[in-house]
Protein backbone atom coordinates (compact mmCIF):
# COMPACT_ATOMS: atom_id res chain seq x y z
CA UNK A 1 0.00 0.00 0.00
CA UNK A 2 1.57 3.49 -0.70
CA UNK A 3 2.54 5.62 2.22
CA UNK A 4 0.83 8.92 2.54
CA UNK A 5 3.06 11.67 3.96
CA UNK A 6 0.64 15.05 3.84
CA UNK A 7 3.31 17.19 4.86
CA UNK A 8 4.56 16.66 0.94
CA UNK A 9 2.30 19.06 -1.19
CA UNK A 10 3.01 17.42 -4.44
CA UNK A 11 2.71 13.44 -3.20
CA UNK A 12 -0.72 14.91 -1.57
CA UNK A 13 -2.26 16.08 -4.85
CA UNK A 14 -0.65 13.48 -6.53
CA UNK A 15 -2.60 10.51 -4.11
CA UNK A 16 -5.84 12.60 -4.48
CA UNK A 17 -5.31 12.55 -8.39
CA UNK A 18 -5.18 9.19 -8.09
CA UNK A 19 -7.98 8.63 -5.70
CA UNK A 20 -10.23 10.82 -8.57
CA UNK A 21 -9.22 8.03 -10.80
CA UNK A 22 -10.04 5.38 -8.12
CA UNK A 23 -7.11 4.03 -7.68
CA UNK A 24 -7.80 1.20 -4.74
CA UNK A 25 -4.17 1.63 -2.90
CA UNK A 26 -4.50 5.69 -2.71
CA UNK A 27 -8.60 5.33 -1.55
CA UNK A 28 -7.17 2.79 1.23
CA UNK A 29 -4.46 5.62 1.97
CA UNK A 30 -7.14 8.16 2.46
CA UNK A 31 -9.19 5.60 4.67
CA UNK A 32 -5.59 4.87 6.80
CA UNK A 33 -4.97 8.07 7.62
CA UNK A 34 -8.76 9.74 8.36
CA UNK A 35 -10.54 6.50 9.65
CA UNK A 36 -9.06 7.28 13.82
CA UNK A 37 -9.98 10.56 13.47
CA UNK A 38 -13.52 10.35 11.54
CA UNK A 39 -14.41 7.47 14.43
CA UNK A 40 -13.17 9.65 17.32
CA UNK A 41 -15.68 12.70 15.21
CA UNK A 42 -18.48 10.67 15.36
CA UNK A 43 -17.97 9.12 19.00
CA UNK A 44 -17.07 12.39 20.47
CA UNK A 45 -20.25 13.55 18.97
CA UNK A 46 -22.83 10.88 19.53
CA UNK A 47 -21.60 9.53 23.08
CA UNK A 48 -21.82 6.30 22.22
CA UNK A 49 -20.43 2.98 20.51
CA UNK A 50 -23.87 2.78 18.44
CA UNK A 51 -24.16 3.49 15.22
CA UNK A 52 -20.40 4.69 15.07
CA UNK A 53 -18.80 2.27 12.99
CA UNK A 54 -21.70 2.61 10.18
CA UNK A 55 -20.74 6.49 10.00
CA UNK A 56 -17.29 5.97 9.74
CA UNK A 57 -17.71 3.55 6.30
CA UNK A 58 -20.77 5.89 5.11
CA UNK A 59 -18.34 8.52 5.04
CA UNK A 60 -15.65 6.85 2.58
CA UNK A 61 -18.55 5.18 0.45
CA UNK A 62 -19.68 8.87 -0.02
CA UNK A 63 -16.09 10.18 -0.79
CA UNK A 64 -15.38 6.99 -3.35
CA UNK A 65 -17.99 8.36 -5.00
CA UNK A 66 -17.78 11.93 -4.85
CA UNK A 67 -14.43 12.44 -5.00
CA UNK A 68 -13.86 12.55 -8.82
CA UNK A 69 -15.73 15.69 -8.45
CA UNK A 70 -13.62 17.04 -5.72
CA UNK A 71 -12.26 20.36 -6.24
CA UNK A 72 -8.39 19.91 -5.39
CA UNK A 73 -7.94 23.78 -4.62
CA UNK A 74 -10.52 23.20 -1.41
CA UNK A 75 -8.64 21.37 1.29
CA UNK A 76 -8.86 17.95 1.44
CA UNK A 77 -9.68 17.73 5.33
CA UNK A 78 -12.73 20.60 4.94
CA UNK A 79 -14.70 18.55 2.49
CA UNK A 80 -14.10 15.65 4.05
CA UNK A 81 -15.40 16.91 7.42
CA UNK A 82 -17.89 18.53 5.91
CA UNK A 83 -19.71 15.12 4.92
CA UNK A 84 -18.87 14.24 8.13
CA UNK A 85 -20.77 16.77 9.95
CA UNK A 86 -23.58 16.57 7.51
CA UNK A 87 -23.84 12.52 7.82
CA UNK A 88 -23.69 13.32 11.86
CA UNK A 89 -26.57 16.20 11.29
CA UNK A 90 -28.75 13.52 9.27
CA UNK A 91 -28.20 11.22 12.41
CA UNK A 92 -29.52 13.56 15.04
CA UNK A 93 -32.39 14.80 12.47
CA UNK A 94 -33.49 11.07 12.85
CA UNK A 95 -32.62 10.14 16.41
CA UNK A 96 -35.12 13.43 17.50
CA UNK A 97 -38.08 12.08 15.29
CA UNK A 98 -37.85 9.00 17.86
CA UNK A 99 -38.00 10.37 21.30
CA UNK A 100 -38.46 7.30 22.82
CA UNK A 101 -34.45 6.79 22.36
CA UNK A 102 -32.14 9.45 23.35
CA UNK A 103 -28.53 9.89 22.93
CA UNK A 104 -28.04 8.23 26.31
CA UNK A 105 -30.24 5.58 26.08
CA UNK A 106 -27.86 4.18 22.72
CA UNK A 107 -24.63 4.01 24.92
CA UNK A 108 -24.58 0.14 25.30
CA UNK A 109 -23.36 -2.01 27.93
CA UNK A 110 -19.84 -2.37 27.37
CA UNK A 111 -19.00 1.34 28.44
CA UNK A 112 -16.67 3.55 26.59
CA UNK A 113 -13.45 0.80 27.30
CA UNK A 114 -13.60 -0.69 24.04
CA UNK A 115 -14.17 2.40 21.71
CA UNK A 116 -11.36 4.62 23.79
CA UNK A 117 -8.98 1.80 23.42
CA UNK A 118 -8.94 2.29 19.68
CA UNK A 119 -8.26 6.22 20.36
CA UNK A 120 -4.89 5.61 22.32
CA UNK A 121 -1.90 5.24 20.94
CA UNK A 122 0.49 2.78 20.54
CA UNK A 123 2.69 5.01 23.32
CA UNK A 124 0.19 4.84 26.05
CA UNK A 125 -1.38 1.48 25.28
CA UNK A 126 2.02 0.51 26.80
CA UNK A 127 1.74 2.29 30.02
CA UNK A 128 0.92 -0.02 32.91
CA UNK A 129 -2.46 -0.75 33.82
CA UNK A 130 -3.13 1.83 36.90
CA UNK A 131 -2.08 4.31 34.27
CA UNK A 132 -4.82 2.75 31.82
CA UNK A 133 -7.68 2.79 33.85
CA UNK A 134 -6.91 6.17 34.85
CA UNK A 135 -6.86 7.30 31.50
CA UNK A 136 -9.91 5.25 30.88
CA UNK A 137 -11.77 7.20 33.67
CA UNK A 138 -10.42 10.21 32.46
CA UNK A 139 -11.36 9.87 28.82
CA UNK A 140 -15.00 8.88 29.88
CA UNK A 141 -16.05 11.87 32.00
CA UNK A 142 -14.53 13.83 28.69
CA UNK A 143 -17.40 12.28 26.95
CA UNK A 144 -19.51 12.85 29.57
CA UNK A 145 -18.76 16.58 29.84
CA UNK A 146 -19.00 17.02 25.91
CA UNK A 147 -22.60 15.61 25.89
CA UNK A 148 -23.79 18.60 28.20
CA UNK A 149 -22.41 20.78 25.51
CA UNK A 150 -24.80 22.00 23.00
CA UNK A 151 -24.89 20.03 19.76
CA UNK A 152 -23.87 23.60 17.86
CA UNK A 153 -20.93 24.16 20.63
CA UNK A 154 -19.88 20.07 20.15
CA UNK A 155 -19.50 20.36 16.62
CA UNK A 156 -17.82 23.28 16.71
CA UNK A 157 -15.12 21.92 19.27
CA UNK A 158 -14.91 18.28 17.41
CA UNK A 159 -14.24 20.14 14.00
CA UNK A 160 -11.44 21.99 15.34
CA UNK A 161 -9.90 18.97 17.62
CA UNK A 162 -10.84 16.10 14.73
CA UNK A 163 -11.24 18.22 11.79
CA UNK A 164 -8.24 19.97 12.50
CA UNK A 165 -10.35 22.48 10.59
CA UNK A 166 -9.84 26.34 10.65
CA UNK A 167 -12.53 28.38 12.49
CA UNK A 168 -13.63 30.09 8.45
CA UNK A 169 -13.87 26.51 7.60
CA UNK A 170 -15.89 25.66 10.53
CA UNK A 171 -17.99 28.76 9.85
CA UNK A 172 -18.52 28.31 6.16
CA UNK A 173 -19.69 24.59 7.04
CA UNK A 174 -22.43 25.09 9.91
CA UNK A 175 -23.66 28.54 7.55
CA UNK A 176 -22.41 31.34 10.43
CA UNK A 177 -20.45 33.87 10.49
CA UNK A 178 -17.16 33.22 11.68
CA UNK A 179 -18.13 35.55 14.93
CA UNK A 180 -20.25 32.80 15.74
CA UNK A 181 -18.91 29.81 15.01
CA UNK A 182 -15.52 31.81 17.53
CA UNK A 183 -17.93 32.61 20.07
CA UNK A 184 -19.82 28.93 19.94
CA UNK A 185 -15.94 27.46 20.30
CA UNK A 186 -14.87 30.11 23.23
CA UNK A 187 -17.99 28.99 25.29
CA UNK A 188 -17.86 25.46 23.97
CA UNK A 189 -14.27 25.15 25.60
CA UNK A 190 -14.93 27.31 29.23
CA UNK A 191 -17.87 24.80 29.80
CA UNK A 192 -15.87 21.96 29.14
CA UNK A 193 -13.11 23.35 31.04
CA UNK A 194 -15.56 24.17 33.91
CA UNK A 195 -17.30 20.37 33.89
CA UNK A 196 -14.06 18.47 33.99
CA UNK A 197 -12.53 21.06 36.89
CA UNK A 198 -15.79 20.19 38.88
CA UNK A 199 -15.03 16.66 38.29
CA UNK A 200 -11.68 16.73 40.37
Amino acid sequence: MAMLNTNVDASWATLIERAKRQDPEALDAIVDQYAGRLFGFFHRMLGARDGVEDLVQEVFVRVVRMIPQYDEKGRFESWLFRIAANLNRDRIRKLQRQPAVSLDETQDDQGTDAVEARSVSAHEQTRGPQDALAMTEELADLQDCLMKLSSEERTVVLLRHYGQLEYAEIAQMMETPIGTALARAHRGLKKLRQLMESRT
